[in-house]
């Protein structure tokens, strides 16, 4: 069920009166599809995909009937008018896929597509810059700005005269310290270009992140700005200077970490926005008087706004129902993408708790947790029920809103989920997003760790029963959790970070710099990097480790788990390691998914001593003969 018919819904776009979005599908491989109108838009061999920044998004637009989309083969741009056949408008690069584009808008005339252009050359770091790509098929690219280490996010004004975009330079990433640009746009060129709005000398602390640069109707710039400490609206007033449109503590931003994203549209003279309150998100509405009022609509999870008929088009979610396409206006909520019928009643999803708890330093840390659900069966109450606690990628990022049934998974099966908001995590202002600066690897473990401290002082779980896992930034939480602490009994890393100086030498450019905030500069601070890495203290494991990896990873080379898997074998800690040959950061592949779920629960069983009531193929775990049974 995890993964029979489901979809995942991405980016929504509105063209005249038809509504556009793309669909992941893991039953068809993982690719990602466009539809229009519930149809599919491209054909079953295209993958509509951009690998820029490795992490993608915003690989596709539509207007006037036409779709400009990247490939994942080839990673070049093609243009399919309707009823046609998909023409290439990029030229094919010297080597494969080193010609990457993103984030695109056609320009007002339809002569260009101004898009962030990724070029791979051998031998240096990728050159990231902003180019317009001719629409007329001729395969004539123009470099309209080149310079700064990231561009993204190209936005023409509606006379098509100017181009708002944002850039950065290492070591900071986009939720850090950004810079809003705009210049003169002309026929393939720019001119006149500055950064505007002024520096943030607010005591929000250093640097400001800006997010979502839009031009209404009547070409004002807008833009989401944490100059205030959180991430609100702004509107880029004649003199220069950022009128405030929202304050309070929400936020109406996410992470970048893929273009494309979309947290508000202009409706008339509105200004419709999600907001994430407390950990969850919260579609609103903001008149030209300046009151905020919230729309009528079940959603604890809100993505990819657009302006669709006096209202909005977006994906929403709610704990209750799977992310869809909707429209949200004056006569009411229309599901668009449909969601799955999959003959559960509600009484199967369980309804998280949001909780703070005590951590350390005396601060506060979040999260939701899930109690154990299962309409069929009720727990005896002779027994606590083990714990799973979820440490979330990124590690800039937040826990999921929503319905997920990789949690049901194991909410059903009698386990408390506790899906942890960390020190670091989003939705909670600038100071809090920025909390792992030099932490990484501790005030994230100290989080984790906490919660199920919190939970266990509650008589809520089975201490001897407490498992963790992660993938990614959260992989390395979890390595670090049971290397550097014996609280958990069981833990599971998804392609997750053993050696940090290895991060930082041998990943993609995107995240290069990423561990100078994190961690600290390398090679200045290779001690540092050195003391918090777990496969250089394998000494101290003791806690059995299921690790799970992709082998064409490029964010995380295997090379990380095979020797994480060779530390644990040498040590005699029981573990196991499941490598899969055709997934990449992240799984997408339906039975790919599948597996790695049910080696998990397969390892937690053997780790806690119970027996599954699921049919799960045999999982080898790894154990010393001196500890064996």
């Amino acid at each position: 069920m995890l993964v029979a018919g489901a979809v995942s819904p991405g980016e929504v776009v509105i063209d005249g009166d038809q509504v556009w979005w793309s669909e992941s599908r893991p039953n068809e491989g993982g690719r990602t599809v466009v539809v229009c109108g519930g149809v599919d838009a491209v054909s079953s061999e295209v993958n509509v995909r951009t690998l820029v920044h490795e992490y993608g998004g915003g690989a596709w637009w539509a207007f006037d009937g036409t779709l400009i989309y990247s490939d994942h083969a080839d990673q070049r741009l093609y243009r399919l008018d309707k009823g046609g056949s998909p023409t290439a408008i990029t030229p094919e690069p010297d080597s494969a896929r080193a010609l990457r584009y993103a984030d695109g808008r056609p320009t007002p005339d339809g002569h260009w597509y101004v898009c962030v252009r990724e070029a791979h050359m051998a031998g240096s770091e990728p050159a990231n810059e902003l180019v317009a790509v001719a629409l007329d098929g001729s395969l004539r690219v123009e470099v309209l700005w080149s310079g700064p280490d990231f561009v993204s996010s190209p936005r023409i004004s509606p006379d098509g005269r100017r181009l708002a975009w944002i850039q950065w330079n290492h070591p900071n990433l986009p939720w850090d310290d950004t810079e809003l640009w705009v210049a003169a746009l002309g026929d393939g060129v720019l001119s006149g270009a500055s950064p505007v709005g002024g520096a943030n000398h607010g005591g929000a602390g250093s640097g400001e992140s800006f997010f979502q640069p839009e031009w209404r109707l009547d070409g004002a710039l807008h833009v989401v700005s944490d100059r205030d400490g959180w991430w609100h609206l702004y509107r880029l007033a004649e003199d220069d200077t950022f009128v405030q449109l929202t304050a309070g503590g929400f936020e109406v931003a996410t992470p970048q970490w893929v273009f494309g994203l979309s947290r508000y549209a202009f409706v008339g003279d509105e200004i419709w926005f999600a907001r994430r309150i407390g950990g969850v998100d919260q579609l609103s509405v903001l008149a030209a008087s300046g009151t905020i009022t919230d729309a009528d609509v079940d959603a604890t999870s809100i993505g990819a706004i657009a302006a669709f008929a006096g209202g909005v088009a977006a994906v929403v979610a709610s704990w209750t129902t799977e992310p869809a396409v909707v429209t949200v206006g004056p006569d009411g909520v229309e599901e668009l993408s449909s969601r799955r019928d999959m003959g559960l009643e509600e009484a199967w999803f369980p309804m998280p708790e949001a909780v703070s708890f005590p951590t350390s330093s005396d601060e506060e840390a979040y999260a939701l947790v899930y109690p154990p659900t299962n309409p069929d069966h009720r727990a005896s109450g002779a027994e606590h029920p083990p714990l799973l606690v979820l440490a979330h990628g990124g590690p800039t990022g937040s826990v999921r809103t929503q319905l997920q049934l990789s949690i049901a998974y194991w909410t059903s099966r009698g386990f408390v989920v506790a899906d942890v908001d960390y020190r670091g995590s989003t939705g909670y202002g600038r100071p809090y997003r920025h909390r792992l600066w030099g932490e990484w690897g501790m005030a994230d473990v100290e989080d984790c760790i906490a919660v199920a401290t919190y939970l266990a002082e509650q008589g809520a779980v089975d201490v001897e029963r407490m498992a963790i896992k992660g993938g990614s930034a959260g992989g390395f939480t979890v390595l670090a959790a049971v290397t550097f602490h014996d609280v958990f009994t069981a833990g599971a890393s998804r392609y997750g970070v053993a050696d940090l100086a290895a991060l930082a030498t041998d990943t993609h450019k995107f995240e290069a710099r990423y561990l100078d905030r994190l961690v600290g500069a390398w090679p200045q601070d290779e001690p540092v990097y050195r003391a918090r890495s777990p496969i250089h203290h394998t000494d101290r494991l003791a806690t059995p480790m299921l690790l799970l990896q992709g082998a064409e990873d490029p964010i995380v080379p295997p090379n990380q788990a095979r020797s994480m898997a060779d530390a644990l074998r040498e040590k005699g800690v029981p573990f196991a390691y499941l490598e899969f040959p055709d997934e990449g950061h992240g799984f997408r592949r339906a039975p790919n998914i599948v597996s790695a779920l049910e080696a998990e629960l397969s390892f937690f069983a053997q780790c806690f001593g119970f027996e599954p009531a699921d049919d799960l193929p045999l999982l080898d775990v790894e154990v010393p003969e001196s500890i064996a049974p």
